[in-house]
């Protein structure tokens, strides 16, 4: 086990503000280092060195500051910044925010004592993101596939399903072919009420996937330093479970909003000037420190890909929490209040929604040779179908085109066919869909397929429609 160089030191703090605790800076200390806070009821909390100067120590506490007296205060530094020990046993696992077991099971037999904010890495040493992982989502495996090795996050909004659909994906997300046994998924609630984080745990363990999960669950009540680690504990473990263990990992985070939120909330405290909406100036270089330890690396079996989930402030893509993510993410996959006000679930916008890495895992040797062209034909059909709508909804439907009527009733039977889902589908199962509804449109307006493709796939169903 590790061993800190601790240092002692008691009566010097100055004042408690919220979370953070000041001390008069009287040791040899550096930025980030863990440290252990000791009030006068005896009980250890845990904290991290924020800010430091020639004269002040500003120690981010980790835990509730209640009961803590500025004359007896004890104040322990462990030399080093925060670890989270790490080994066999992550999975089937409930942890707190920072990586306290809180399922009554026994500690984690740790082999490892990791850095949480991970270790330094060659860029060179990155492999390119492959490979498909299925998600039971029409519109993110069809039209948006989610590669292994990717960051691909959800666009949400207040009062939308992204928790429902978190859960979902959680327990159906599946690598397809041979590779089955070495998925896993590190699910992590980020300032989630109690309510949502027991719904989450119960739809893992009633689905059985939580044997094949590690949870990460930081509550809304708990002190919001606790949520700027929460999901760097998660992806050091994420980290172990692909890197050491040689596991393909699927990092599901929500809600990242309540990360910013905290980020802006601790900064404030600070005294820091803030930027856009408030917000820190650095928040870019904060999120890329989450956001860029997804990834494949040379040499390592394992990977790690993660799908990000927050919710936009107003339903405002330019918000700089989304307008930032995007940034740095390979795309998004966009909720739409409108379409969940139509009862369509998961209420997936296909139009501004993208997967920048779509190629690299889908199509011939991944998923099917077709699976390109039919995503690609479905969106550009989508497409002039909405268009098409609001030209309806000026001239009205006597006022189109035969053509454009068919397109009409094309972007409703889009939407309620192949974006609603009653279940899980499989990729074949959502391929089977998308062929069909195409077959509803004349083959002439079809240019994103082939003529062998529409003579396989569309074609037949053409011809059975005709004689049914």
């Amino acid at each position: 086990m590790t061993m800190w160089a601790e240092l002692t030191t008691t009566g010097t703090a100055t004042r408690i503000e919220g979370p953070l605790l000041y001390l008069a800076r009287n040791v040899d200390v550096g930025l980030n280092e863990a440290v252990e806070i000791e009030g006068a009821d005896g009980a250890a909390r845990l904290g991290r060195i924020a800010a430091l100067d020639e004269s002040t120590i500003i120690v981010e506490v980790l835990e509730a500051t209640a009961g803590l007296g500025l004359a007896d205060t004890r104040v322990r530094f462990r030399g080093e910044a925060l670890r989270f020990p790490v080994g066999p046993g992550l999975l089937g696992r409930v942890f707190d925010g920072v990586g306290r077991p809180i399922d009554g099971g026994p500690p984690i037999p740790a082999t490892r004592f990791p850095r949480i904010d991970g270790e330094p890495l060659n860029p060179a040493m990155r492999a390119l993101p492959s490979d498909f992982i299925e998600t039971g989502v029409s519109t993110i495996d069809l039209m948006n596939s989610l590669v292994r090795g990717q960051k691909l996050p959800v666009f949400s909004a207040g009062g939308l399903p992204h928790d429902r659909l978190a859960a979902e994906i959680a327990v159906q997300a599946r690598l397809r072919g041979d590779r089955t046994g070495g998925f896993a998924i590190v699910f992590v609630g980020i300032g989630v009420s109690h309510d949502v984080a027991e719904s989450y745990r119960q739809a893992m363990q009633e689905s059985g996937a939580l044997a094949h999960t590690a949870m990460f669950l930081n509550l809304a009540s708990e002190p919001s330093t606790q949520r700027l680690l929460t999901p760097r504990y998660a992806l050091t473990a994420a980290e172990h479970l692909a890197f050491v263990e040689g596991r393909h990992v699927l990092v599901i985070m929500t809600d990242l909003t309540n990360y910013c939120e905290a980020l802006r909330e601790v900064s404030a405290s600070h005294g820091e000037i803030p930027s856009r909406k408030g917000y820190p100036g650095y928040m870019y270089s904060d999120l890329a420190t989450i956001y860029e330890r997804a990834g494949l690396v040379h040499g390592r079996a394992g990977s790690v890909t993660q799908l990000p989930i927050l919710t936009m402030p107003a339903d405002d893509i330019g918000h700089p929490i989304p307008d930032i993510t995007g940034y740095i993410t390979e795309g998004q996959i966009v909720l739409d209040r409108e379409l969940d006000h139509r009862g369509v679930y998961p209420p997936v916008n296909v139009l501004p929604s993208l997967s920048r890495l779509m190629s690299a895992g889908t199509g011939k040797g991944f998923t099917d040779p077709d699976h390109p062209a039919l995503a690609h034909q479905l969106f550009a059909a989508y497409a002039r179908a909405v268009r098409v709508r609001v030209l309806a909804s000026v001239v009205g439907r006597d006022g189109l085109t035969a053509t454009d009527r068919r397109f009409l009733d094309f972007a409703d039977t889009f939407e309620t066919s192949l974006v609603s889902q009653p279940g899980a589908r499989s990729l074949e199962e959502s391929m089977a869909v998308g062929w069909r509804i195409l077959a509803d449109l004349p083959t002439s307006e079809l240019a994103r397929l082939s003529d062998t493709q529409i003579e396989r796939h569309i074609a037949p169903l053409t011809e059975a429609t005709r004689h049914g």
